[in-house]
């Protein structure tokens, strides 16, 4: 099977690498000639919105799918009629604005943190009054790693905020003081089987994610049914296939709070490849293709550590059991995701431990 990918970065380059083995060949659009997945593909190197492009790129393909949420909607839609694409392109919109997406989980009875839609200054003005603070103000489309957001702690600062954020349709919500982040990974097949990695916890700096950790420690039994209900019911709504991804809050009172959905195999699951029985990227295409799902139990215990700026000297991440360095090929720069490094172990200490020793072989910020 040809299998058509809408972007062409690193994970479109691992969807690639566990497809190959599995007979599927690709074909990768995207603008960046030094695409990463043009190491496992046919690259076309054109704009997202680009109609012969995209009369082009999908030629022969048996199905398409894409790599990251920004792709237009209208490009998949354009592929109606010629070969199937999932998820499908109703999915990929109510992931990209903010404010279709917490209507949708509102509407399917899952919990969020409370939420107005900002449409001028005095929209914001009254949801403050009524939401309080301290909250955030976000964009409601193209943010992500923590950028289009302002954290309003005062009243003074609402004009601050309007003037940074202002001039884009906006959503505000109320500020939740969490215990941690957690993240479901889930694949629902094309007969509506579903199958769900455990819950992963998230440490984020300056909003970029630097660590994920697999499975999440002290997740109770009630908190890890209700994200396997909440993720399932979002599945079954979308009619969805392939990998979805939704991150969580988890408050203090133990309760579950969906912040963001993903509608793609997802950072926090990297650790998949060496520390699952399938892969997320493997269950993604084998979902795509019609394939039974593959196994999601954990083969021990898992760290992904995000490789920001630079890529560490491989001896000095090798010389450590059970690490597996994944470097991206793309130039080093400031804040810019070049690689991860995912270090397994047999017990959850085993593996804190050895994800400290590379952190101290590497010079990475501490957990």
């Amino acid at each position: 099977m040809r299998v058509g990918v809408l972007g062409a970065g690193q994970l479109g380059w691992m969807l690639g690498l566990a497809g190959i083995p599995l007979g599927l060949r690709f074909r990768f659009l995207d603008p960046n000639p030094d695409s990463p997945a043009a190491a496992v593909g046919e690259l076309v190197v054109a704009e997202y919105d680009d109609r012969k492009a995209l009369a082009r790129f999908v030629k022969g393909l048996d199905v398409v799918t894409f790599e990251f949420e920004n792709v237009p909607a209208a490009a998949l839609k354009a592929f109606e009629g010629h070969v199937i694409s999932w998820p499908t392109p109703q999915a990929l919109a109510a992931s990209q604005d903010r404010l279709a997406e917490k209507s949708l989980f509102d509407r399917l009875s899952i919990p969020t943190a409370r939420f107005a839609e900002v449409s001028s200054f005095e929209d914001l003005g009254r949801a403050v009054a009524s939401l309080g603070l301290p909250a955030v103000l976000k964009t409601r489309r193209f943010g992500y790693d923590g950028k289009g957001q302002y954290v309003l702690r005062g009243i003074d600062e609402i004009p601050a905020a309007w003037s940074a954020l202002g001039r884009q349709p906006l959503i505000i919500e109320s500020f939740v003081p969490f215990e941690r982040e957690l993240s479901m990974i889930a694949v629902r097949a094309r007969n509506g089987e579903v199958v769900t990695y455990p819950l992963i916890e998230n440490h984020h700096a300056g909003g970029i994610l630097r660590e994920s950790i697999a499975p999440a420690p002290r997740v109770s039994p009630a908190i890890a049914q209700a994200a396997i209900e909440h993720v399932t019911r979002l599945l079954d709504k979308l009619e969805y296939i392939g990998v979805l991804t939704v991150e969580f809050f988890e408050s203090a009172d133990g309760k579950l709070l969906a912040n963001e959905m993903a509608p793609r195999v997802h950072n926090s699951g990297h650790w998949t490849i060496e520390g699952s029985a399938c892969s997320q990227f493997e269950n993604h295409l084998r979902a795509l293709c019609g394939f039974p799902l593959g196994s999601t139990e954990c083969t021990g215990f898992s760290r992904m550590l995000n490789l920001i700026g630079d890529i560490p000297p491989a001896d000095a991440v090798l010389a450590v059991p059970g690490a597996h360095l994944h470097d991206y090929g793309k130039e080093p720069r400031e804040g810019r995701k070049v690689g991860h490094v995912t270090v397994c172990g047999a017990t959850a200490r085993e593996c804190a431990s050895r994800a400290a020793e590379i952190r101290a072989r590497c010079g990475m910020p501490k957990d």
